[in-house]
């Protein structure tokens, strides 16, 4: 079977190791004293897709796109509305919280601002050991040991391990969270956002790190990220988002050279080339106005509000996500044709057309 999002999986082929169908997240607003009556915002609306064991799944978009509220939902640290996410063929939106407990040591999260996350009056020590405690993994010596080789493995110092955290630099703090989320020998990660808060020195730095782990360890990876540039160099395939659904998804390739939706092109067209001689004639796809507000979405398709393309079918009628190639899948009444989007020279004008 074949799903938008999902990849066709031979009948002896291993099943993928997360499957999210139909995942609606909603956030009730205000206090109104009948519960129908109370608005809602729709931060994640009815998201399919999957992620295949050991490969590096992204979720991309702008800020407000729902991209960390499903990061969590994922983990169930946000409750969905609706909706399923199977972890191994366990669906983990029907577990109590005991079973979730047991479950939740095999995925872990890493926070996006590493100085926010850490406990600031815990010596390095406790937190990477922590998660140890908390899942009876190890203690005393044995857990001095696995936390000195856990800092080692993300290239800290084991003598690191007595300090705090304001001794430390957002890269190095960063590298701590990595360490704790590894504490408990994961099988999927969560990375919302990992480097957006550190120097562009040290981003690189980063994410050679997470890569060289993933291999390493056969690592799992959900990479929530607005830099399509880190993107490209370290995922396998990519979900674009925006305001609260999945508006394209396939083959990190496919999408970097041919996408599909306007909104995924827009966003390419503020990736740097590497030749200069390209990127000096390149002109970048302005999109006017900002994003819709999630509590009164536009109709039809979500993006309309501020696509060129845009007409009153797409008011009416909200687009399906439909397979434009094979692997790669837009939810567009008006796909993009078949242009690379390193080579395209665009510039959508003041009036958005």
């Amino acid at each position: 079977m074949r799903e938008p999002g999902g990849v066709a999986q031979p009948a002896d082929q291993v099943a993928p190791l997360l499957e999210v169908e139909g995942l609606t997240v909603d956030f009730p607003l205000g206090d109104g004293m009948i519960r129908s009556r109370r608005q809602h915002l729709r931060a994640v609306d009815d998201l399919t897709f999957t992620i295949e064991r050991g490969e590096t799944f992204a979720l991309v978009g702008e800020s407000g796109s729902g991209k960390s509220t499903t990061g969590r939902a994922l983990l169930q640290l946000e409750e969905p509305t609706h909706g399923s996410v199977r972890f191994d063929g366990t669906d983990l939106t029907d577990l109590g919280r005991r079973d979730m407990r047991r479950n939740r040591r095999r995925m872990q999260m890493i926070f996006q601002d590493p100085s926010a996350s850490l406990n600031g009056r815990m010596p390095i020590r406790d937190i990477v050991g922590e998660p140890m405690a908390v899942h009876h993994l190890a203690k005393g010596q044995h857990r001095e040991q696995r936390v000195r080789e856990l800092l080692e493995l993300v290239g800290l110092r084991a003598e690191m391990a007595d300090r705090y955290p304001h001794e430390f630099s957002g890269g190095q703090l960063q590298r701590v969270g990595i360490a704790r989320a590894l504490a408990v020998e994961p099988e999927f990660i969560v990375a919302d956002e990992p480097i957006s808060a550190l120097d562009v020195s040290i981003q690189a730095q980063v994410v050679n790190l997470l890569e060289d782990l993933q291999g390493r360890l056969g690592l799992t990876y959900l990479f929530i990220a607005h830099d399509l540039a880190v993107v490209r160099h370290l995922s396998d395939r990519v979900a674009v988002m925006y305001l609260g659904r999945i508006v394209e998804i396939g083959d990190c390739q496919q999408i970097y050279e041919a996408p599909k939706h306007p909104y995924t092109r827009a966003l390419l067209s503020a990736v740097p080339v590497p030749d200069p001689q390209v990127e000096a004639t390149r002109e970048p796809i302005i999109l006017h106005g900002d994003m819709p507000s999630p509590v009164d979405p536009p109709s039809g398709c979500r993006f309309r509000t501020r696509c060129w393309k845009a007409d009153q079918r797409c008011a009416d009628e909200t687009p399906e996500m439909v397979e434009q190639v094979p692997g790669q899948w837009a939810a567009c009444h008006y796909p993009e044709p078949a242009t690379a989007a390193g080579t395209e020279h665009v510039m959508v004008s003041k009036d958005g057309r």
